[in-house]
């Protein structure tokens, strides 16, 4: 399938007549918030062009499949939301069996679209990878560093190990080496000795695997101690301030604050529907927009919805969207950003 088509059809030929689109969410529990901009981006989206079909996953492998149960009996040809993999898991069986493609908003889990060869689920996903954040965090400083002195620390969790150990390979894979790694000890009230480390380490930049609290202690105390220090980090920064601000030049590798890069027309229709565009309402919008197209691209092919998915790219209020074999996005869409004292803002060129 041609991406031309996707930008070519008429309006007229946008959805077929009567089209159901099933929208899944944790419409119920503890993450009902989170449920509801999945079906508010998805209803705002879909207008009077599509008949939609809310089914609750309630975030557990009952509610998935109770989900699935529920729009396949609504005969739904497309399927847009889930944010727990153990929801979308139980959900594709019956999916896959009933010839429904799904485009998830927010499962992550790798393994969801790398078992696709053995599981044959026609699965897509707008949201990142899990492993997406180390892979650009890798990328980014590695091209951005390559001629300064580095040093990759990081506070001893899971996530703070794996984020510098993915630049660490990345690094040295390129003929780099970083000046000084280290793991810190993370919640104190200062971190002026691993900034006197790093100092004497001659670091003038340094990642930091962990989270706003530290980065922002670090920051600080270089600061503090006249240390001409450039710091970064991964999308933990997008977190609630603490009591220590960020410093500025601060660098973060994360995703966009979507309703900040969004199309202005989309943007308005949301808030003229009374609807804050944060959260997952504009991926689910977004994903409500391609599941359009992709319908509409596969009537008039005669082809499945799935293959249109695989084929094409699709023009959305986020940007052009392409998946790629396994239905993950064929781009990255971490960017870097630089807090400049009140909020992160695009570097040039991002």
């Amino acid at each position: 399938m041609s991406a031309i088509l996707f930008l070519l059809l008429p309006a007229g030929m946008a959805v077929a007549a009567g089209l159901a689109i099933g929208v899944v969410g944790p419409i119920s529990g503890p993450s009902d918030i989170l449920g509801r901009q999945v079906s508010d981006g998805a209803r705002i989206a879909a207008g009077t062009d599509a008949m939609l079909t809310v089914a609750d996953e309630a975030c557990s492998a009952d509610g998935g499949r109770a989900a699935a149960g529920r729009l396949v009996a609504a005969k739904v040809r497309i399927v847009v939301g889930f944010l727990c993999t153990e929801a979308i898991e139980a959900a594709l069986p019956a999916l896959k069996e009933a010839g429904i493609a799904v485009i998830t908003v927010g499962v992550r889990t790798d393994s969801l679209t790398d078992r696709r060869r053995k599981t044959g689920w026609p699965v897509y996903r707008l949201a990142p990878r899990a492993d997406g954040e180390r892979a650009a965090v890798a990328k980014t400083l590695t091209e951005l560093w390559r001629a300064e002195l580095f040093a990759i620390v990081d506070d001893g969790t899971i996530y703070g190990r794996e984020l510098a150990e993915s630049f660490r390979l990345a690094a040295e894979q390129s003929g780099l080496q970083p000046v000084f790694i280290d793991t810190y000890r993370p919640q104190l009230d200062n971190q002026i000795g691993l900034v006197g480390r790093l100092r004497k380490a001659e670091a003038t930049h340094v990642l930091v695997g962990g989270d706003r609290d530290d980065i922002a202690l670090i920051g600080r105390d270089a600061r503090s101690l006249d240390v001409p220090l450039v710091v970064a980090g991964g999308e933990n920064l997008r977190s609630a301030p603490g009591e220590v601000p960020l410093a500025a030049g601060t660098l973060m590798i994360g995703l966009p604050e979507w309703a900040e890069v969004a199309a202005p027309e989309a943007v308005a229709k949301i808030r003229a529907a009374g609807v804050y565009a944060e959260g997952y309402v504009l991926p689910a919008y977004a994903a409500t927009e391609i599941a359009l197209q992709a319908v509409a691209a596969a009537d008039a092919s005669g082809g499945s919805i799935a293959d249109a998915l695989s084929a094409g790219t699709f023009q959305t209020s986020i940007g052009p969207i392409r998946f790629d074999a396994n239905g993950d996005l064929s781009e990255s869409p971490y960017r870097l950003f630089e807090y400049d004292g009140k909020k992160f803002v695009p570097m040039a060129g991002q």
